[in-house]
């Protein structure tokens, strides 16, 4: 018999890249799982699943991190279990499953009309590969961290709102209830590389980003 230790709490979030679709979807909980090794591909039945809370700013990288632990203690805990003779496996729900198909490059521009909750879990899902990034003057920008800003701004999605050595401010897209007044739009806190933003007159408040 072979088993196989994969990370994502089965059956969600299974296949290429579940840590990453998780915090992408905003997600709060991930996790690894133990199963075995069956003929058809991430279907065979589960012996162990361990969970972890996703924190509202940790990236992906810092949870695979901690999750390469956490798998490593309950594959223990299962192949000692499969010795004595008491290991339990639970067959997976495929009607269940969710699918976290591969990250591709193209996924990393930001779309400034979403919400500002929905950019940021994506700067950290795509943390540290392929980055969340725009682009200015032809330019492309990796943006490393990002924030929700409490306040709010009636500039147009992607405008730079404020500017400073360490941040960039920039309007995005608030969600309203259709029946609720209209509201200005939500801004986006960016923290972009220092050396980035010292003396780049560019970055200045009233450009936007496409």
């Amino acid at each position: 018999m072979h088993i196989l230790l994969v990370a994502g709490a089965r059956p969600n979030f299974m296949k290429a890249a579940p840590v990453h679709r998780a915090v992408i979807a905003g997600e709060t909980v991930t996790g690894v799982s133990i199963m075995r090794v069956g003929p058809r591909l991430d279907a065979g039945a589960v012996f162990a699943v361990a969970t972890r809370v996703i924190g509202l700013d940790e990236t992906s990288d810092a949870i695979e991190t901690d999750l390469s632990l956490t798998g490593a203690r309950l594959l223990i805990e299962v192949v000692d279990a499969l010795a004595a003779g008491t290991a339990t496996e639970t067959a997976q729900d495929e009607a269940l499953a969710t699918y976290a198909r591969k990250l591709t490059k193209a996924e990393g521009v930001l779309d400034w009309t979403q919400t500002a909750r929905t950019l940021h879990n994506r700067i950290r899902g795509l943390h540290p590969w392929p980055h969340a990034s725009t682009y200015l003057d032809g330019a492309r920008l990796i943006v490393l961290e990002s924030a929700p800003a409490d306040d709010a701004h009636t500039a147009p999605p992607g405008t730079i709102v404020r500017a400073d050595h360490e941040t960039l401010q920039v309007a995005v897209f608030v969600d309203h209830e259709c029946d609720s007044p209209p509201q200005p739009p939500e801004s986006q806190q960016l923290l972009i590389q220092r050396r980035a933003l010292r003396g780049e007159k560019r970055f200045a408040p009233g450009r936007d980003f496409p």
